[in-house]
Formats: structure tokens, C-alpha cells, sequence
């Protein structure tokens, strides 16, 4: 491409240049022979007084003498015979011929023709009597040329430049243009040799700034669904918990013997798959997963509906359950499929991490301005919070996947919220997930900082449990 350009444009200023320098420099040669026969043309009319007053050689001569082309001698004068007798007067060095004479005394115009070293300019002039005498003046070659030969080098000095600099600023160009190509060109080498981080300089030509951005946007699309994807397959692992903390629970109610000691192991080793799995699955870090428009559920009919679930495994274990504020809808922009996950998340670590007996709430408040939804448990509570909410943010650090808060921080975040821990009303902990009916850019930076914006609407689930393993 660069040299194709140099070459279009070597070509294109070429041609301006001959097609402007050549007629041009035509033009000024004939400048200089106008220049040179005008000059010629004034001497000769200067011999007119003369010889409108006499035809004698001695006046003649001192005028001829007078003029510069004459004391050069490249000035003559043809005076032909008279009626009265009087023969022909000629003065100076005759270059032009008998004919070309007589032509201008016939046609009485001024006349040029060519000879040898240059132009000779026939001047007629009329006498008194009549006659008509004919001037002559010679224009060597030199001086028809004067200042032609510069005037051409300097045309070609101007069009040379000309050219060199069209070619530099088309190479420059196909330069930058190339590196934007050739960039572009390794970023998608790299893209896919899976570095997933390569990216291209928005800059250079406009169109090739227009692929960049695309590519760009490419490029981050295939990061977010491959994170996507990774986090997908980290939630449906962790939705196996769920299940699969019914399973211990039972097992632990077996009793004793070959058998149940046999389901035991099956399920602690199930589990620990399920962990592996967790593991690499996350083993990138998670994208925040944006809400769509038009996404979202009712908080009241996902809490009766996990609840359903988990109070069979309530009332086998012991536990009290209070329920209560989901007799009307409520609904966030919140997917239904995230919000179950989410709650699961933290429900199953209730029973998880909490002894049999432990008795817990769910309440649903709906204010003016936010759902407030409190999941209260009455275990010994939690010694450091920020430590747990650390381990859902950064991953596992005491043997446990760290994806339990994560979820459901991912779910508050996506539009515009967070997750805090607190102690609830029965002693134990609380969870506090901000989940904003409008997603604002930044707030859960901001929320993390203590800074709450006064005119944003959000929904508070508060869910409240002994936090320890996978938070």
C-alpha cells in the first residue's frame, strides 16, 4: 500500500507538473524573442526623422552610428533609387535577401525572416517623395534567448521540488497508514493466539480508526462472553451446593454403620468435585453481569418459592422459620434465575454453617423508596465482617470456593448496588445486598466509601446468617 501510493503519486505530479512547466517555459521563449524584435523595432523606428528629412549616406550614417545596434553593426539602410535620378543609398552589413526586401517595400509592413546566427527585422519606412526605404536590424540568437535558459531551470527546480515533495508526503501517509494496517493486523494474531488482551490504538486514517474501534469492541465482547461463560459455569456448580447440602444433612441423620458411613464419603467427595469445578471455572476474574432492559423478577414470588424448599429442610433439622412481607408484588431489575441463586446462596450457607435448631427469618419490607428483605439468623454471628466479604470478592483463602457472596454481590452490583454484613435482630448476622431499581455507574464504589447519592432509588435485601465458608 505505501508503495502504491508513492507511485499514484509520482505519477499524478509528474504529469501537473509537465503538463503546466512545458507550455509555460513555451511561453517564456517567446516572451524573449518578443522582448528581443520590440527592442529591434524601436532602434529602427528611431531612423525615421532621418530619413523623412534626407537621403544623403553622411546624415544617414551618423544616425545609423547613433543607435546602439548600428554602432554594433548589426544595423543597415536600404534607400532606393530615385525619380530624379538618384541612385540607391546603402548603409551598413545587408543580411536579409533582394526578395524579402522588396516584400516589405511592396506590402510597406514590418517583416521578420530568419538567417544565419539569428532574425533579421525589416523595418519599412516612407519617404517624402514617396520612396520607401527599408531599415534593417539584426537580432543575433543569443539575445533572442536571453533569460530563457534560467527562467526553464528554475521551472524545473520548482516542478522537481514539487515532485519530491508529493512523493514524501504520500510516503509518509502510506507509512502511517501501513503501521495502522500492520498494528491492527498483529492485534488480531495475537486475539487469536488467545491473548485476550490485545487491543489496537484508536488513531491514523479515519477508516482504518473505524476498524480499530470496531476491533476493540470486538475484542471486549469476546472477553465478556468468555467470562460470561466461566461464570456461568461457576453458578451452576454452585447451584449443585444446594442440593447437595440436603444430602449432608441427611447423611449426618443416618446414624451409624458401613453404609452410612459409605454416603458420607460419597457426598464429601461429591462436594469436593463440586469445589474443583468451582475453582477452574473462576480461576478469571468475573465480569459484573448486566441487567437488560425489561429484565427483572418479583422479590415476594422468588422468597415464597425458595422458601417452599427450604423449609422442608427446616422442619426436618429443627429450625423455627418466620416469613413475612411477601403478600404483595415487588419487583427489581433483577433476573428471576440470579435472584434464586443469590438466595440459595445464602440460605444453603445457613444450614451449612449453622448448627441444627438455629432459627432464622426472611421479611420483606416495601418503603417508599426501597425493598428491604431480611434474612435473619440466630447463630454465634460473625467476628470480622470485611474478612468475609473479602473472601466473596478475591476467591477461596480457608478451603472454600469464596463464589457464595460473589453471586450475590454480582447480582447487586449489576445494577448499581453492593453487599455489606451486619448483626441481625436474632443475634447472628446480616447481609446487606443493595440492589438499585436503576443501574447508576459508580455507585457501588461509592457505597463502598459510605457515600449514598440522596435521589437514588434502590432495593435492600438483607440477608442475615452465621457468615464462614463460602462467603
Amino acid at each position: 500500500m505505501r508503495w502504491a501510493l508513492v507511485k499514484v503519486a509520482l505519477a499524478v505530479t509528474v504529469m501537473v507538473v509537465v503538463a503546466f512547466a512545458v507550455p509555460l517555459g513555451l511561453v517564456i521563449k517567446e516572451m524573449a524573442q518578443d522582448r528581443a524584435l520590440t527592442n529591434a523595432e524601436r532602434q529602427a523606428a528611431a531612423i525615421a526623422p532621418t530619413l523623412s528629412i534626407t537621403t544623403e549616406r553622411a546624415p544617414l550614417e551618423v544616425a545609423v552610428q547613433a543607435t546602439q545596434a548600428g554602432a554594433a553593426g548589426r544595423m543597415s539602410v536600404h534607400v532606393p533609387a530615385g525619380r530624379d535620378g538618384g541612385g540607391p543609398v546603402d548603409i551598413g552589413t545587408q543580411r536579409a535577401g533582394e526578395a524579402d526586401q522588396e516584400l516589405v517595400q511592396d506590402l510597406r509592413r514590418a517583416a521578420t525572416t530568419r538567417v544565419t546566427g539569428g532574425s533579421v527585422l525589416l523595418q519599412p519606412t516612407v519617404m517624402k517623395d514617396s520612396r520607401v526605404a527599408v531599415v534593417e536590424v539584426f537580432v543575433p540568437s543569443s539575445e533572442m534567448s536571453t533569460g530563457v535558459v534560467t527562467a526553464w531551470l528554475m521551472l524545473a527546480g520548482v516542478g522537481l521540488a514539487l515532485i519530491v515533495g508529493s512523493v514524501a508526503v504520500a510516503d509518509r501517509l502510506g507509512v502511517r497508514m501501513v503501521r495502522s494496517a500492520q498494528r491492527l493486523a498483529g492485534a488480531a494474531h495475537e486475539l487469536g493466539e488467545g491473548r485476550l488482551g490485545a487491543r489496537v490504538p484508536e488513531e491514523g486514517p479515519t477508516e482504518l480508526r473505524s476498524a480499530a474501534i470496531a476491533f476493540n469492541a470486538m475484542a471486549d465482547q469476546v472477553v465478556q462472553l468468555l467470562a460470561n461463560e466461566r461464570e456461568m459455569a461457576a453458578d451452576l456448580s454452585h447451584r449443585l451446593r444446594t442440593p447437595l447440602t440436603v444430602l449432608r444433612l441427611n447423611a449426618a441423620s443416618l446414624g451409624d454403620g458401613p453404609a452410612a458411613e459409605q454416603t458420607r464419603a460419597a457426598v464429601e467427595q461429591l462436594e469436593r468435585e463440586v469445589d474443583i469445578i468451582i475453582r477452574t471455572a473462576r480461576e478469571a476474574k468475573p465480569q459484573t453481569t448486566a441487567v437488560g432492559p425489561g429484565a427483572g423478577c418479583d422479590v415476594s414470588e422468588v422468597v415464597r418459592e425458595r422458601m417452599d424448599f427450604w423449609s422442608a429442610l427446616a422442619e426436618d433439622e429443627g429450625r423455627k422459620v418466620r416469613v413475612a412481607g411477601v403478600d404483595r408484588p415487588v419487583r427489581i431489575p433483577v433476573a428471576r434465575p440470579e435472584l434464586a441463586a443469590a438466595l440459595d446462596a445464602l440460605l444453603g450457607n445457613v444450614f451449612r454453617h449453622t448448627s441444627e435448631g438455629t432459627a432464622f427469618s426472611v421479611d420483606v419490607h416495601n418503603g417508599e423508596d426501597a425493598v428491604i428483605v431480611l434474612v435473619s439468623d440466630a447463630g454465634p454471628g460473625i467476628a470480622d465482617p470485611a474478612a468475609a466479604l473479602a473472601r466473596g470478592n478475591s476467591g477461596a483463602r480457608d478451603g472454600s470456593t469464596g463464589l457464595g457472596l460473589d453471586i450475590v454481590r454480582r447480582v447487586a452490583e449489576s445494577t448499581g448496588g453492593d453487599v455489606r454484613i451486619g448483626s441481625s435482630v436474632l443475634g447472628g448476622t446480616e447481609v446487606r445486598v443493595w440492589i438499585g431499581l436503576g443501574a447508576v455507574p459508580g455507585a457501588p464504589e461509592e457505597r463502598r466509601r459510605g457515600h449514598r447519592g440522596p435521589d437514588r432509588r434502590r432495593t435492600l435485601i438483607t440477608a442475615g446468617r452465621r457468615v464462614r465458608g463460602d462467603f
